[in-house]
This record gives structure tokens, sequence and C-alpha cells, in this order.
């Protein structure tokens, strides 16, 4: 662009062009063409412009579109160095994105590796407590096995046992010996029973004697026991009863024909009682000194010694020994005291013997039904079976 030079009649040229003469570049249409308007304050040196002179204008003007055509790629540099550092920024967003959602499985990963490590622990100590049940399984399997063999062998000796007990010298020929043994003590005992019979008093017997019965019907009834409708009839051993005790003494002068009778009674009785207990082997609670009708119980009983006496004041335990005390089973001018503690005594001799044969006795009073009751459980058909 060329000027037309200033004639010689015209005035000076200001030292600086008018504004109007200077290139102002039009705002851009659209955007993304590099030029923006900017206000004047925020133009470096709008309040003190730079003066050019004229003679520097058009080289002014010429640099001037040097660097306007230099700022297009500088704005199009900007456009790109904005658009990169944008997809960097959207590039850094997604960054920390993924950076939290990074620490956000770290931390997961951090609990299940506790959760692991619990884990890891809870295994080791069942380990240890599988390892320790091992130990005792193994133990109480030894034992089991040691424990079967013991009743394999228990086993075997149980068959053999059995093979000897079903043998001929087994569990048959026991029973056998014992049916025989049985069947001996029924013989012998009943020849006892023939020796000293007990039965009913028989009114008609030969040995009634008139005044007789009216002194029977004193006596003691408790001596019945006996079946068929003779309970109210007293037994008698060989004709003889066993008359109820008088609480009087005796004098010298007094009937004492009851009185010997019923010694004689108790003497048959003891005797019996003695021969019975020893058919059957059983020693007796209280052991009988036969006599006939002069006979006594024995009974065994702790004596203290005098010279033991002083020792219970210095606590020392004073020395005993057993001495033998005798109950008559028959009266003598006595009182009648020990003479009933015998019978009594003597009764329950009798309720031994039941209750080795698997019988009660009848009460504490019945010698004569108790004594009957035994001979005849013993001479029946049950006795001598053996299960």
């Amino acid at each position: 662009m060329e000027y037309p030079a200033p004639s010689s009649a015209a005035p000076d040229p200001p030292l600086h062009p008018p504004p109007s003469m200077l290139p102002h570049p039009q705002p851009p249409e659209e955007e993304g063409d590099g030029w923006v308007l900017v206000p004047a304050s925020e133009v470096e040196g709008a309040h003190a412009p730079k003066v050019i002179h004229w003679d520097d204008l058009q080289q002014e003007l010429a640099r001037l579109w040097s660097l306007s055509a230099a700022l297009q790629p500088a704005g199009d540099r900007k456009a790109h160095l904005a658009a990169r550092l944008e997809s960097a920024l959207q590039v850094r967003q997604e960054f920390l994105e993924q950076d939290n959602e990074l620490a956000e499985m770290r931390q997961r990963l951090q609990g299940h590796t506790d959760r692991l490590g619990d884990l890891k622990l809870r295994t080791k100590k069942l380990s240890e407590d599988v390892v320790d049940h091992r130990e005792q399984l193994c133990v109480k399997i030894r034992t089991l096995s040691v424990a079967s063999k013991a009743l394999d062998a228990a086993h075997g000796n149980l068959k053999e046992a059995n093979k000897l007990l079903s043998g001929e010298n087994g569990c048959g020929h026991l029973k056998n010996l014992e049916q025989k043994l049985r069947m001996r003590q029924q013989y012998m005992i009943a020849q006892v029973a023939q020796i000293y019979p007990v039965s009913p008093l028989d009114e008609q017997s030969p040995d009634h004697k008139p005044g007789f019965t009216s002194n029977i019907t004193k006596t003691r009834n408790a001596e019945s026991g006996l079946p068929n409708g003779s309970q109210n009839r007293p037994l008698v051993i060989l004709g003889l009863q066993l008359s109820k005790l008088s609480v009087k003494k005796t004098g010298y002068f007094s009937d004492k024909t009851g009185a010997q009778k019923s010694s004689t009674v108790l003497g048959y009785a003891a005797h019996a009682v003695s021969l019975i207990a020893s058919y059957l082997n059983v020693p007796l609670r209280y052991p009988l000194r036969f006599g006939g009708s002069r006979s006594y119980v024995l009974v065994p009983a702790p004596s203290v010694e005098p010279s033991s006496i002083t020792s219970v004041a210095t606590s020392v335990p004073p020395s005993t020994s057993m001495r033998t005390m005798e109950f008559p089973l028959f009266l003598d001018s006595q009182e009648t005291t020990r003479s009933a503690y015998a019978i009594f005594l003597l009764n329950k001799d009798i309720e031994q013997l039941l209750n080795y044969i698997g019988a009660e006795s009848l009460g504490p009073r019945h010698v004569l039904a108790n004594l009957r009751q035994l001979t005849r459980i013993i001479q029946s058909q049950e006795y001598t079976s053996v299960d």
C-alpha cells in the first residue's frame, strides 16, 4: 500500500498517524478466528501510547502486519494447546477417578487380607486341634483294640465255660447233685418229723384226760396255723402241748405237771430244730444246747472286764471279750422271764430256717406251728425241684 507524498504547501504531518489510518483488526465473526476484543484498560501502554514518526510509519506498519501474520499461527497453536490441555485435564480427571477407585480397591483388598489372615489363624488353630483329636482318637483306637482283644478272649473263655457247664460235669451235673442233696435232706428231715410229729390235738387221743381240756383252753391259741378248719385246735408234739407260761413263781408244793410237760415239748422242739439245722447245714443264730427237758438257748454277748472300767476316764477303748449267756427252755422255781425269752429265741431259730428255704414265719409266738410248717415245706415236692 502506498501513500501519496505530502505537498510543500501542506502543513507538517502529525507526529503520529491518526487513529483512522491505523489498521484495526476486525472482530471475528465466528469463534475460533483468533481475534478477541479486549478493553483499553487491559492493553499495556494504552494510557501512554508510543509516538511514531511519519518516516517510521511504513516500517511500523510492516512490522505490525508481520506480527499480525504471526499472530494467526500463535492462535492456532494456542487453540491446539488448549485442546491438548483440556484432554490432559480430562485424562487427569479420569486418572484421579481411577486412583480413587484404586484406593477403594486397595482398602477392600486390605480388608480381604485381614480376613484372610484371621482365617489362616483359625485354620492353624483348627489344624492343631485336629492333630490333638487325632492323637486322642489314636489312643482310644488302641484302647478299643486292646479291649476288643480282651473281649474276644473273655468271649472265648465264656464259650469254654458254657461247654464245660453243658457237659457231663457241668450245670446239669450240679443240678442233679443239688437235687439229690435236697432229696437226702428231705428224707432225713422226714425221719425227724416222724420222731417228733407235730399235729393238731385230737380230743379222742388216748392221752386225753378229763379236766385237762379245760386247762388247754387257757393255753396259747396262737399255736394253730392249720388248714382245713383246724385253726382253732392247738398243736401238740408227741401228744404234749406247750402250755402258757405263768408270770408267778412256782412254789415247792405247787403242781409242776404243766411246767414239766412244757419243758418236755420245748426239749423236743429244740432237738428237732438242731437236727434240721444240721441237715440243712445252716448255723443257727442262737445255738441250742440239747438236754432233753433241760435244754438251753445260747446267746453270745460281749463282756467288759473290770480292769477296763478305769480306762474310760483316759479315753482308751475298753477291752471286751465274748461270753455265752444261757437261757433255759424250762421252769425251775425261777421267774418265767428268762424262759419266755428262750422260747422267743427258739422261735427266731425256726424263723431263720424258714427264711433259708424261702418261706415266711407265722409269728413270734408260733413255735410248734412254725416247726410244723418247716417240716411240711421241706417234705413237699416243690422243695426237691431245682430250676
